[in-house]
């Protein structure tokens, strides 16, 4: 799998902007299947929760070293961004509900462990 060395982050820089469109496309869906409207303002809203978990992530994994690990890379941002996120979003009181927490991270797993998987897949072969 590929690493970032300290002379090229391309590969950690790539991965990070993954992970991030990752984020945003969960929370753009989320707000067009709530009708809640799809405004550069109401994505940043919903997303900067789980953004701020993402980099949370990135931080304690050093995932720069090994950005497209499956583990323990993805799985550590996978689980910062759902925590992180949602503990985020109960302190501003936007919402917890047992059934939002289950979804998100359902989803935020098939995004940010599966374009890992897809990568690690394609650098088999």
């Amino acid at each position: 799998m590929p690493t970032a060395s300290p002379a090229t982050g391309r590969p950690a820089a790539v991965a990070l902007l993954i992970d991030v469109a990752c984020v945003v496309v969960f929370c753009t869906v989320g707000r067009r299947s709530h009708a809640e409207g799809i405004t550069l303002g109401g994505v940043a809203e919903t997303a900067w929760p789980f953004l701020t978990g993402t980099a949370v992530g990135w931080l304690a994994t050093r995932a720069w070293r090994r950005p497209t690990a499956l583990t323990p890379t993805g799985l550590g941002v996978w689980i910062c961004t759902v925590v992180v996120g949602m503990l985020l979003r109960k302190l501003t009181s936007q919402g917890t509900a047992l059934s939002f927490v289950v979804v998100a991270s359902v989803v935020t797993a098939i995004l940010l462990l599966g374009w890992r998987g897809v990568a690690a897949v394609r650098t088999r072969r």
